[in-house]
């Protein structure tokens, strides 16, 4: 795994690309601070997308049921394994981390039939 500190320049290039790729993922949001200690507000919840407007200065993470603004963030760094993205850590304006971590929906068998299961 890499991680690895994005320049602000390649913030809206770099969240378009991978946002293709995130949609068939899950997503869990934590906040860390100080005041707010460690707050889970999603918890792998499908991904919607992800995008970041540099004229607005708001980096928004949409989940199902959930559309999580961050405006003004300061500092993101993004965790890489191999070909996919792992986490997000995004340090916003006031200094709270918020950390994403991606997966990928469970794969379990399908439910047995009524027919099936008589037998």
């Amino acid at each position: 795994m890499a991680v690895r500190t994005l320049e602000k320049a390649e913030w809206q290039h770099y969240f378009d690309r991978v946002a293709r790729a995130l949609r068939a993922r899950r997503a869990t949001v934590e906040l860390v601070s100080l005041p707010l200690g460690d707050q889970r507000l999603a918890n792998r919840r499908p991904v919607i997308g992800i995008s970041y407007e540099p004229r607005d200065g708001v980096l928004e993470i949409a989940l199902e049921g959930i559309d999580h603004l961050i405006p003004r963030p300061q500092r993101i760094h993004v965790e890489e394994e191999a070909l996919s993205l792992s986490s997000i850590e995004i340090v916003d304006h006031d200094g709270t981390r918020e950390i994403v971590t991606f997966s990928d929906p469970l794969m379990l068998p399908p439910p047995e039939s009524a027919h099936t299961a008589e037998q």
